[in-house]
């Protein structure tokens, strides 16, 4: 596997507040707000973060037993995540995550070794417990005149390097609103 990899996922507003996700050769899937904001109709973004650390450290565990050719059986992971106020925000202050093996420690030899160190190769747990840079833009197009070739063009430049185009003011009932079609 290449040292530095780098990845897409897309998103697109569907209303309100659900999104669709896409995974490119991998699907879609349906993200939702819980209300009031939403109307729950998918996982919310905490969930999927949950999800992606008890998935990463269930398959870490199975990676870290299959290392010494022992057999794990049938593992299973549950997370609870615990959201607070934090600074009058919502936050997710805590995951706890419980793992299951199928086959008894007793029959892993090397249940121990696989325990200390299984952790170190789950990539989410351990990007998120270090804190993951964060960069965000948001690409402001400026003001357009009301005109149908301007606006066009606007248009045509913003499709070219944003997914969602999100417009405001100079939008008419009449005649005049060239936003229309």
């Amino acid at each position: 596997m290449p040292e530095n990899q780098t990845f897409t996922v897309s998103l697109e507003l569907i209303e309100n507040y659900r999104f669709e996700v896409d995974f490119g050769d991998f699907g879609r899937l349906l993200t939702d707000e819980p209300a009031p904001l939403g109307e729950s109709q998918g996982p919310n973004p905490g969930r999927l973060l949950a999800a992606s650390v008890a998935n990463c450290l269930a398959a870490s565990l199975l990676f870290a037993v299959r290392k010494y050719k022992e057999e794990p059986g049938k593992v299973r992971a549950e997370v609870t995540g615990t959201m607070e106020r934090v600074e009058g925000r919502q936050r997710i202050t805590h995951m706890q995550v419980r793992l299951t093996l199928g086959n008894a420690a007793a029959n892993i030899p090397h249940i121990e070794r696989v325990l200390a160190q299984f952790e170190d190769f789950c990539v989410v747990t351990q990007s998120v417990r270090r804190g993951i840079e964060v960069g965000v833009e948001v690409v402001d197009m400026g003001v357009v005149k009301d005109e149908p070739k301007a606006l066009e063009a606007a248009f045509r430049q913003a499709a070219q390097s944003a997914d969602a185009i999100i417009t405001s003011g100079g939008v008419s009932m009449g005649e005049a609103d060239h936003t229309k079609t």
